[in-house]
């Protein structure tokens, strides 16, 4: 008999869970885990819808929740929650098994989650969006699906420091006496048992992992390009948290923002766009329209067709499809969202030899932070609090005793420079720095070492399933 052949998957008809499942399978042939561990990592272990009802003004609405545990082989859970109209379990499902991956790959201890709630932040008032926040944490204490050592929820799409320090004040409430009760959320203030450096550090780890993407000669010698930022033409799609982030930490390493998109469309300037300044004009006029000195684009999709050096979609997923991946002249495509290029567009730009930094890599610096921030929380104890001075001390007597031997004495500024001893924020941003450094060469190494793999989301999958694969066997759940 003939061998039944598998039907063909048409890349165009999948769903955004669909979607990770179809990389996750491409890549699972490089990975050598047996089929049935394989079926494990990919499954999502649990899923909680919930509808529940809050009055909004003088109606009662009910409202649709959902909070997926993705993976268990690493506890806590970890993962965003979401505010937005195109919340369903499709998309909520596809987050948190990317968060599963997206931990792994730097070897933050979390399996992954994530939690979607369905309405519109920007038309809900904010009192009811405090009822809304605080009714769907109470769900999830019910059923044990929010904890420090069970499931820890961060900001994503829709959501900011407040609703995490609504989320953990609930928390409290209803745990009284949890000494590490303030570890169940991350992302909250800073005055809030906060980290500094969480609001900026997704964009921030984009940064510094294109920074370090483009520092190899011979990759970028192959996209036409020279090493390092400086130089670049960058387009950003979105100037949510992330997009404005990653937009203004990227100039300072010498790259141009020729153009910006945003929901109501996209501007336009090869000089140069100042990210903190069209903020502004976005926050007095309502819209990134107009902005002066720069040209204006009615659809923002065109502005992702701009002939540019590093695309960075940092909206939502699926901006990129089959139908304008044939337009894309970016040379690196860099994807701060979840999401943004679907499989049939991949499939389109690899074969024009665009390189794609995926996902699961790019836009680690978040749970990183996260993961920081939790560590900060558990321990009880600011980041640098134990050292800064000690260190100033210690580095004060060596310019003492390197005056006495050269008989010079420094100046104050380089004295400053010196002996300033690490705050929270230094050691925030150098523990993310070498992560997304240390998660990158791990990927090349293994995109390199392998004659089969084509690109590097099938290397940061294969890898990222490697990593799980380990820890099960560690369990001693498979031989």
């Amino acid at each position: 008999m003939s061998e039944k052949k598998s039907p063909k998957i048409d890349l165009k008809d999948l769903s955004f869970s669909q979607s990770v499942s179809y990389y996750f399978d491409k890549a699972s042939p490089h990975t050598k885990a047996p089929s049935g561990l394989l079926e494990q990592i990919k499954a999502c272990n649990s899923i909680y819808k919930m509808n529940f009802p809050v009055k909004f003004g003088n109606e009662i609405k009910v409202i649709e929740a959902y909070r997926v545990q993705h993976s268990h082989h690493r506890m806590p859970t970890k993962g965003g929650i979401r505010y937005s109209l195109q919340v369903d379990q499709d998309e909520v499902m596809a987050l948190a098994a990317l968060m599963t991956y997206k931990c792994a790959i730097v070897d933050v201890p979390f399996g992954g989650a994530k939690g979607g709630i369905k309405i519109s932040p920007r038309n809900t008032p904010p009192d009811v969006i405090e009822a809304i926040t605080r009714r769907y944490t109470t769900e999830l204490i019910k059923k044990n699906f929010i904890g420090p050592g069970l499931d820890v929820p961060a900001p994503d799409y829709g959501t900011g420091e407040k609703e995490m320090a609504i989320i953990m004040d609930t928390y409290m409430t209803m745990k009284p006496g949890d000494v590490d009760g303030y570890a169940c959320v991350t992302g909250k203030p800073v005055s809030q048992n906060g980290i500094h450096g969480r609001t900026e550090a997704t964009g921030r780890g984009v940064v510094y992992a294109l920074n370090q993407v483009c520092s190899y000669a011979d990759d970028m010698k192959k996209l036409g390009l020279t090493t390092g930022l400086a130089g670049k033409r960058v387009v950003v799609q979105g100037l949510g948290n992330v997009g404005y982030h990653t937009a203004n930490i990227i100039i300072q390493y010498g790259a141009k923002i020729i153009a910006i998109a945003e929901s109501d469309g996209a501007i336009y300037s090869e000089k140069g766009l100042d990210p903190a300044a069209v903020l502004k004009h976005r926050q007095e006029t309502k819209s990134i329209l107009n902005f002066p000195g720069a040209k204006n684009f009615k659809k923002n999709m065109d502005a992702l067709e701009i002939e540019c050096d590093i695309l960075i979609p940092a909206a939502l997923e699926k901006q990129i499809t089959e139908v304008n991946a044939p337009k894309i002249k970016a040379k690196i495509i860099a994807e701060a969202a979840n999401g943004p290029v679907t499989p049939a567009a991949a499939e389109i730009l690899n074969k024009k030899g665009v390189m794609i930094i995926p996902d699961i890599y790019i836009n680690a610096g978040g749970v990183t932070v996260s993961y920081f921030e939790w560590l900060k929380n558990l321990s009880h104890v600011r980041f640098g609090r134990m050292q800064k001075r000690f260190e100033e001390k210690s580095q004060r007597n060596m310019i003492d005793i390197v005056e006495e031997l050269t008989g010079q004495k420094a100046s104050r500024s380089q004295i400053e420079r010196v002996i300033h001893g690490a705050d929270e924020i230094d050691l925030v941003n150098s523990g993310l720095e070498d992560t997304m450094i240390k998660a990158y060469h791990d990927i090349r190494e293994f995109y390199k070492s392998s004659r089969s793999i084509q690109d590097l989301r099938t290397a940061a999958f294969a890898l990222s399933i490697n990593k799980i694969k380990e820890s099960y066997y560690a369990m001693g759940i498979f031989p």
